[in-house]
């Protein structure tokens, strides 16, 4: 699906005559390593010249050469072939005498290595430049080494065993030479042998083996053309052409393989008056290049092979007095050397650009026949076409201007031009299978053919003229030309005549042009390439700008020439942009100076509106396929988000995501066109020639964006279907809520029950956009509408997205389709379907239509609804049976649920005894039997309730087994003593879930106090146990014997603060009161109770202990911010390692960017399974310190979990741990109440140093958090900043005020 246009063409010319004025080239062959030619001439010189290229060519002048004279020829003698031969660094020469020379072209030095009867006709090396073949006069094939020893020599022909090879007498004449051509491996050779005794022009083709000259394999018998063999260096097929002589007309070209037996050929297509000279492989077998002589000029010609079809895909024609000659270049397979017998030397650089227009339709070249076919309605590859066009001659080059108008371009090999106007697609059925012939409009034998032909408008057309020899400043020229036609094309067939060009004056430009491409923000511009990258601007003479001519744009320049560019509108902030983006020859792709990609394999444009271009697609050397947002080029994103396209390292970074390219599954395939918008398809052409069209997720779930943006809900729905979206795409990509206020509008749209049908089966409660499509919900292709779209309407239902959703779709269908059974069951699927499903309502419309089935007269409306049975099968079918047929019997209708039952294929045996029982009961009774077997608790405990009072025990019952229905039965039940029942047994029931100050008051509701009093004991509440004690008319030995046990329970509880408070204020118990303050560490009210009752031994006592306390938590205090430190620096270690571990990673992962995914997933499976910080299988303490006193314990907040050295959450854990060190809000009480207990007794010294010891902690544990908070973020390794001690003193500063210092006292610092 590509077509080989002409990037450029260098000439120069040699200077000839030296010798005799009528001295002509004859011969030829290159020097790699030199890059020159070598030519031997009539005249026996050697000539030496650098073979023409953009970098070595100048102005029209003769071309520096180097001459040299063979002197040791004899007279009459010439040279009849010359190979240069790398090995020796000189060139080996035949002549007609049989002479062999070796010739130096450095030092002009010339030695005869040996001599052959007959002469030399031809010198062939084998690819590995070991041997020698030389074909002799005498039709012998002489092999030799490069020390010119003979290693064995083969007769060309089969010759009787008694015929002497060396006599010339008895030897047919070889006058006309005989070519060998060695394969690509060097293993074989193969000649074209004359046939003994046979007619003159019939010959064999022969392979031989190259270890002992062998025949291996012979053809039969046909008239080849003796110069025209050729064997593919890359592949198995021998080229040969002959005269088929079968009356249908002219030469052919035919393939044979190495068993001699021939696989295919085909016509050059040029009658009988051609001959075919020379057949020759490109360096890499991929085009084939034939000299066909005939009677009025000499055409090169180019095929190619594809899908089993050879393309004609060049042709360049020289005059018949040019006796033109050709080779590939060795080691570059698009660069063709021409040369003519006069010394003009022609380079020609061929490039494969595709053939798939912007708008997807494909103009493949093949000879004078254009292919066309449109992939937006028939995807066929070549040789197949929709319809054809035929020309006048051979197709160079085409353009076709596809945005204003279906106008198509053609510069043909006889210098013409030919124009075909196109209607529209939609016209293009008609043209199916056709084939048009297209009249040459314009010639003009000043300008030459034009090369780069470009459209600007319909009447615009742009090309370049080489015309004349060289490539000088005044030959390279670009030609303006005004197209018009007399009448348009009509939709029955093409414009094909009519056509009338005016040229303008040329413009003369500085270099070769190698690409043209219109700029997209001027319409009466184009942007011009040359040959170093430097792009120009051409502003039109026919457009409307004010100044016409060359204008540099340096801003949009390449850095280095690229033969594939395109030219896109780039949106701005402020204003648009050209974006020109090219290709060059290494796999580069350039935007401007700067590299987008170092491994691109082919590129294309893919736009989702008529806008602009919305993706960059590409195909990677590795076989991968990115799709690439415009805008992530224009805001420089491709760093971060696609890894400079390799999928290996993106694929191993944790979380990337992976939605922006996928895998091509052929080696080798590339990009040849893209489907714009709603088909949003990419076209992919394997090396073997096949079509095939994708469709790249981002590119379809663009296209549906796109779509909802534009509210086209139809082409959205249909888009989702076919590519198999999840179908809740559509109401999640603006938010449900949105979409409720647009269900009017969607099923208005899609008007197609079944399709809607298929949608309402699969709404869900998931967000897509959030789970399945997260990694494409920020696409840039929404539009400001979508924004202002996400606004949530005020009138949404809020029962959810499945109800709302389903219900605004009920809605739309009950308003916008006429009465069918097909929406009935539409609806009965948007019932079915809601969350839990409305079974009751849908079955109550069943209900309705088989009412009308049974009313009578019959009901007129009862045709536009389905049967009943039919709407009950539908309905079960969506829904689960059993759930249809409680909803059946929950709408109290047992009739319907036995026809349910029936329908469901249940077995009577299971339904039948249960809906008989039902139905012999009272209503009551059977409506709360159906609901305590539909588990409706609520409504059975009602029905229940208005049975009567018979049926009160089945009522509390109920009750008991759920308790949630208490409260509702309070308030059924109006009998008090039946009513006392209720709230003791509902008492109980809070007793048995221990909510036991509930049942308390529960109890006293009913007046229950002495369970009121154990529940009030059990929870704890002692005051109000107290109370109800006293309601009960306790005695004082009661009271107090209670007291004492409640203060046993309080302390059993670990309140020992409110155990002193119940036994000194009701038993008197102030020694027992105070031991249980200095317990619960409440100094002040213990001191204040001993002075209180002035006790001296008790307030020695709480000096004491205060005392001992203090001392205790300033040790303790000082040994916590000794481990602050400790973790801290376990932390900064951890943290270190870690960094200097990833660094190592990304470095690997860089350094690997050409690993195999199998290998890379290997490589990335071994690291994630190392802790970043691990040193191999160390074995360490734990860092966790377990606390053992009560004190720590009580100090400090707990630590979830424990720390491990070496695991992967280690340095998490140090940090949490650090914060939970921190002193909790009941602490710093208690801490100001020892010191202040201590300010109190005179104890100073030892308040101070425990106010200093904690303070030391917390400041210390605080710069600690801090710090290690601030080292989170950061990626610095041996970062200076991160200091415990600067933090500790930034931290002093800053909370010097704070409140969590309020628990010291300002006098002790």
């Amino acid at each position: 699906m590509n077509n080989l246009k002409l990037l450029w063409e260098v000439s120069t010319e040699l200077e000839l005559g030296r010798g005799n004025r009528d001295e002509v080239l004859r011969f030829c062959a290159v020097d790699v390593e030199r890059n020159r030619l070598l030519f031997a001439s009539s005249a026996n010189f050697i000539y030496a010249t650098e073979i023409p290229s953009p970098l070595t060519g100048g102005p029209l002048e003769k071309a520096p050469s180097v001459s040299t004279e063979l002197v040791d020829l004899e007279d009459g003698d010439f040279v009849t072939c010359l190979e240069y031969i790398i090995e020796k660094e000189s060139l080996v020469i035949g002549t007609s005498k049989g002479v062999l020379l070796l010739f130096s072209v450095e030092d002009n030095s010339t030695e005869i290595v040996g001599h052959v009867e007959g002469g030399v006709q031809c010198i062939s090396p084998s690819p590995d430049g070991a041997l020698l073949a030389v074909t002799t006069g005498l039709g012998l094939i002489l092999v030799m080494s490069l020390d010119w020893d003979l290693l064995y020599e083969i007769p060309l022909k089969d010759v009787p065993d008694d015929l002497d090879v060396h006599d010339s007498s008895s030897i047919d004449d070889h006058s006309n030479g005989a070519l060998v051509a060695w394969r690509g491996d060097g293993k074989y050779f193969t000649s074209l042998a004359n046939v003994h005794g046979s007619v003159q022009f019939h010959k064999k083709l022969k392979v031989w083996e190259r270890d002992s000259g062998s025949l291996h394999s012979v053809s039969e018998s046909k008239p080849f053309l003796a110069s025209t063999l050729d064997w593919e260096s890359i592949g198995s097929k021998i080229a040969v052409a002959y005269d088929k002589k079968d009356g249908k007309g002219g030469q052919v070209i035919a393939f044979f393989e190495k068993n001699g037996l021939q696989r295919s050929l085909f016509s050059v297509g040029e009658g009988f008056d051609v001959t075919i000279e020379c057949l020759k492989f490109s360096c890499n077998s991929d085009l084939l290049a034939a000299l066909v002589r005939g009677e009025t000029f000499d055409a090169l010609k180019v095929w190619h092979f594809s899908n089993n079809h050879w393309f004609l895909k060049q042709e360049i024609r020289y005059s018949k007095e040019d006796r033109m000659q050709f080779m590939w270049d060795p080691e570059k397979p698009l660069n063709l050397i021409c040369w003519t017998i006069y010394g003009r030397i022609v380079t020609y650089r061929f490039v494969w650009v595709t053939a798939v227009m912007d708008n997807s339709i494909a103009f493949v070249i093949d000879g004078s026949q254009i292919r066309v076919t449109p992939f937006s309605i028939s995807q066929i590859p070549p040789p197949m076409y929709f319809f054809s066009l035929e020309f006048s001659a051979a197709v160079r080059d085409i353009t076709f201007c596809s945005k204003t108008s279906q106008n198509l371009a053609v510069s043909l090999a006889d210098g013409s031009l030919s124009f075909v106007g196109l209607a529209t697609l939609d016209h293009w059925d008609e043209f199916e299978g056709k084939s048009f012939e297209v009249e040459a409009s314009f010639q003009n034998a000043d300008y030459g053919i034009l090369q780069h032909l470009m459209w600007l408008d319909s009447h615009a057309l742009l090309g370049v003229s080489y015309a004349g020899h060289g490539n000088s400043d005044n030959n390279v020229r670009v030609l303006e030309m005004e197209v018009k036609v007399s009448e348009g094309p009509s939709p029955c067939s093409p414009t094909l005549s009519g056509w009338h060009v005016k040229t303008l004056d040329p413009i003369h430009v500085g270099g070769i042009i190698i690409g043209m491409v219109p700029n997209p923000l001027t319409p009466h511009s184009a942007l011009i390439q040359f040959h170093c990258g430097k792009v120009s601007e051409y502003l039109f003479k026919l457009g409307k700008s004010r100044a016409s001519g060359l204008q540099e744009r340096v801003d949009i320049s390449f850095a280095s020439p690229c033969l594939w560019m395109t030219a896109i509108r780039a949106l701005g902030s402020t204003q648009d942009k050209v974006m020109l983006v090219g290709l060059d020859e290494h796999g580069r792709l350039h935007l401007g100076r700067q590299i987008l990609c170092n491994n691109c394999s082919s590129f294309s444009f893919y736009s989702n509106s008529g806008d602009g271009m919305t993706h960059l697609v590409l195909a990677t050397q590795q076989d991968f396929l990115f799709i690439v947002d415009v805008d992530d080029i224009s805001l420089g994103k491709l760093e971060d988000k696609y890894e400079n396209f390799h999928p290996v390292i993106v694929k191993n970074k944790k979380g990337r995501d992976e939605s922006s390219f996928s895998h091509i599954w052929e080696k080798g395939a590339e990009i040849v066109g893209v489907l714009h918008g709603d088909e949003s398809a990419v076209i992919l052409q394997t090396p073997r020639g096949n079509i095939e069209c994708i469709y790249p997720r981002k590119l379809v779930i663009s296209s549906i964006m796109n779509a909802l943006a534009q509210e086209r809900y139809r082409d959205a729905f249909l888009m989702v279907r076919r590519h198999r979206i999840d179908f809740n795409f559509i109401t999640d990509y603006r938010g449900w809520r949105t979409f409720v206020n647009f269900a009017e509008t969607f099923v208005r749209q899609i008007n197609n029950l079944s399709h809607i049908t298929e949608f309402v089966c699969a709404i869900k409660e998931e967000n897509v956009m959030e789970t399945l499509y997260r990694n494409y919900s920020s696409m840039p292709s929404t539009g400001d509408n979508i924004v202002s779209s996400r606004e949530e309407p005020k009138s949404v239902n809020a029962g959810g997205k499945i109800n709302s959703v389903l219900m605004a779709i009920r809605k739309s269908l009950v308003e916008q389709i006429e009465v069918t059974p097909s929406r009935e069951l539409c609806i009965l699927t948007t019932l079915a379907k809601c969350s839990p499903p409305a079974l009751e309502e849908a079955l109550s419309r069943v209900k309705f239509i088989r009412e009308m089935e049974l009313s009578t007269p019959a009901n007129p409306i009862q045709s536009s609804y389905p049967s009943s049975e039919e709407a009950l099968k539908h309905l079960l079918w969506l829904s689960d049976p059993v759930a249809v047929f409680e909803a059946a019997l929950g709408l109290y209708d047992l009739n319907l649920a036995a026809i349910v039952a029936l329908n469901s294929q249940k077995d009577p045996k299971e339904f039948l005894p249960l809906l008989q029982e039902l139905d012999q009961m009272p209503v009551l009774l059977m409506q709360y039997n159906v609901d305590l077997k539909l588990k409706r608790y609520e409504s059975a405990l009602r029905h229940i309730a208005s049975a009567g009072d018979s049926y009160y025990e089945d009522f509390l019952n109920l009750m008991k087994k759920v308790p949630d229905l208490y409260p509702l039965g309070l308030k059924l039940i109006a009998d008090p003593p039946k009513k006392q029942q209720v709230f003791e047994a509902f008492g109980d029931h809070l007793v048995a879930t221990k909510r036991f100050e509930d049942a308390a008051t529960t109890y006293l509701h009913c007046s229950h106090l002495d369970k009121a009093l154990k529940a009030y004991r059990s929870c704890g509440n002692w005051m109000k146990a107290l109370m109800v004690a006293s309601i009960m008319k306790f005695g004082k030995d009661e009271i107090l014997q209670l007291a004492r046990e409640l203060s046993e329970e309080l302390q059993a509880l670990g309140k020992p603060g409110e155990a002193a408070k119940l036994l000194m204020e009701y038993c008197s118990d102030i020694d027992s009161g105070v031991s249980l303050l200095i317990d619960a560490r409440n100094w002040e009210e213990a001191l204040r109770i001993s002075f209180l009752y002035e006790r001296d031994d008790l307030v020695s006592l709480v000096k004491k202990s205060a005392i001992e306390c203090a001392e205790t938590l300033s040790e303790e205090y000082s040994e916590e911010a000794d481990k602050v430190a400790k973790y801290l620096t376990r932390y900064l270690a951890v943290r270190q390692r870690r960094l200097l571990l990833a660094a190592t990673i990304k470095s690997n992962e860089r350094s690997e960017e050409h690993l195999d995914d199998e290998t890379s997933s290997i490589a990335s499976s071994n690291i994630s399974g190392m802790s970043a910080y691990t040193k191999g299988t160390m074995k360490g303490a734990s860092s966790s310190t377990s606390i053992s006193t009560h004190t720590k314990g009580r100090n400090r907040q707990r630590n979830k979990g424990k720390i491990r050295a070496g695991s992967p959450d280690e340095e998490m854990a140090l940090v949490e741990h650090l914060r939970g060190m921190s002193l909790t809000e009941a602490t710093q009480l208690e801490l100001k109440s020892l010191i202040n207990t201590l300010i109190i007794i005179d104890a100073l010294d030892i308040a101070r140093k425990l106010q200093r010891s904690c303070e030391k902690f917390q400041v210390s544990q605080i710069a600690a958090v801090k710090l290690a908070e601030n080292a989170i973020p950061s990626d610095k390794t041996n970062d200076p900043g991160l200091d415990l001690d600067r933090y500790i003193a930034i931290s002093q500063k800053e909370t010097a005020n704070s409140d969590v210092f309020s628990w010291q006292c300002k006098v002790l610092f």
